[in-house]
């Protein structure tokens, strides 16, 4: 079983190398982002930010807090992937544009955000997972975005997360996840690792 979409899924590996003259132009990075946000998200919260790390400037700000890890300076972008503490208040205008494109009625809107408010409101630690989830299912769709596009991916989780809140600007209900450099690679980098056997990872019941 195969196809375009799945090879691309299938032949990723974080990228180590990358051409440091590569750029990538603010269009690209809009559509790089477009596309993240179009992963899934409970209740339809979006609850998301992606900062783009792209001037020497900006990346000389970012290294020193980030391990100084080769990608931030040498990909064309790196993105702070913030997470935004889940709030089920959002809901009725994330839910707006539904409403008015005649997919969903208005009715319906209560029946999404009374569940979402059971679920978050009192529950500080589901908010913060929820956060996290929703970054990361973002951060995965431009990962493969990028190399579907032949552009190199590294998602890195080794960062100083109170210098770059507050280096960055995050707010307080903002949590950065991770950080995603893309760009053009350069040689060197290595194919997909072997994995674990399914026997190890599944249970068929």
């Amino acid at each position: 079983m195969t196809n375009a979409v799945i090879e691309c899924i299938v032949s990723r590996s974080a990228a180590k190398y990358y051409d440091p003259a590569a750029t990538l132009s603010d269009e690209q990075i809009r559509e790089l982002v477009r596309i993240g946000t179009t992963a899934p998200t409970s209740f339809h919260i979006q609850n998301w930010r992606f900062i783009a790390v792209r001037t020497p400037e900006a990346k000389a700000r970012l290294s020193p807090i980030a391990w100084s890890q080769p990608p931030i300076i040498e990909a064309a972008v790196t993105f702070i992937i913030c997470g935004q503490l889940a709030d089920s208040s959002v809901i009725p205008q994330r839910l707006a544009p539904l409403v008015e494109a005649g997919v969903m009625p208005a009715s319906m809107v209560p029946d999404w955000e009374i569940p979402a408010r059971d679920l978050y409101l009192q529950h500080p630690q589901r908010q913060r997972d929820e956060a996290v989830r929703t970054a990361t299912f973002g951060a995965s769709a431009m990962i493969y975005a990028a190399r579907s596009l032949g552009l190199g991916s590294t998602p890195m989780i080794g960062f100083d997360a109170e210098a770059v809140a507050r280096e960055f600007g995050l707010a307080e209900n903002e949590v950065p996840v991770m950080l995603l450099s893309i760009g053009a690679e350069r040689p060197g980098n290595w194919a997909q690792k072997p994995r674990r056997p399914l026997a190890e990872v599944l249970d068929l019941v």
